[in-house]
């Protein structure tokens, strides 16, 4: 029997997930309260599908990225780190907006944050990799400044992600942030911050295991994460 590509099977299967629930999400736009008046928990009003609706939009565009980068560039992006990233792409997406996990499993959103901040150190390390490895550049990093530079790298883009989830809440009217609870309470003070500063930290430590996992991988060659690096086509 011929072997099963199971790499691409997900990949058709995380795409579908975000294109099929548009026309529904739009109707649902259409026809949901603005407010939840009666505070009913559970209840999702306009703006939680205008949010769903974003997401899978976003999604979409994140999804061919990848190949588009490596169509027009001489960038390799591994299966390996292609495949996390996917499945990375349905859990934030769909399992936690449109399967509303973000409030119906606890942490979901840290578990992510802290997933996310370990992919982008090591997309800071393929960076640092690629410069290491060009003979244009004369200047070889110690795998020390690798691993910091990673972890600074990771840390700006989720501050970066947090500033855009500040932005669109103020614009669309969104809970990105969750600065409210599901059923539209806003949350006061200090409980109004929490999910930030909690996504903010738990990136870092993310960050920080990958950028040691990724010292100890280059200062003793153990090659830990070279089936995650990205590299430049020759």
């Amino acid at each position: 029997m011929k072997k099963r590509d199971w790499k691409s099977i997900i990949a058709k299967f995380v795409i579908l997930s975000f294109i099929l629930p548009i026309s529904y999400i739009i109707y649902k736009i259409i026809v949901s309260p603005t407010t939840n008046v009666e505070n009913i928990e559970g209840l999702r009003v306009k703006t939680d599908y205008i949010l769903m609706l974003l997401q899978c939009v976003l999604g979409i565009v994140a999804f061919f990225m990848p190949n588009l980068i490596t169509k027009k560039t001489k960038i390799i992006i591994p299966s390996n780190m292609y495949l996390v990233y996917v499945v990375f792409l349905y859990a934030a997406v769909f399992l936690g907006e449109i399967g509303n996990f973000f409030y119906k499993v606890p942490h979901w959103d840290t578990i992510l944050h802290t997933c996310s901040g370990a992919m982008l150190g090591a997309l800071g390390f393929s960076f640092v990799n690629i410069l290491n490895k060009n003979e244009k550049v004369h200047v070889q990093l110690a795998p020390i400044f690798v691993a910091l530079f990673a972890f600074g790298f990771a840390i700006t883009l989720g501050v970066l992600w947090e500033i855009y989830e500040f932005t669109f809440d103020g614009l669309l009217g969104i809970n990105m942030q969750k600065f409210a609870l599901e059923n539209g309470t806003e949350l006061i003070g200090r409980a109004a911050l929490a999910d930030t500063m909690e996504d903010l930290i738990v990136d870092s430590i993310g960050a920080f295991v990958m950028s040691v996992i990724g010292y100890i991988s280059l200062k003793y060659k153990k090659g830990w994460i070279d089936k995650l690096l990205i590299r430049i086509r020759k």
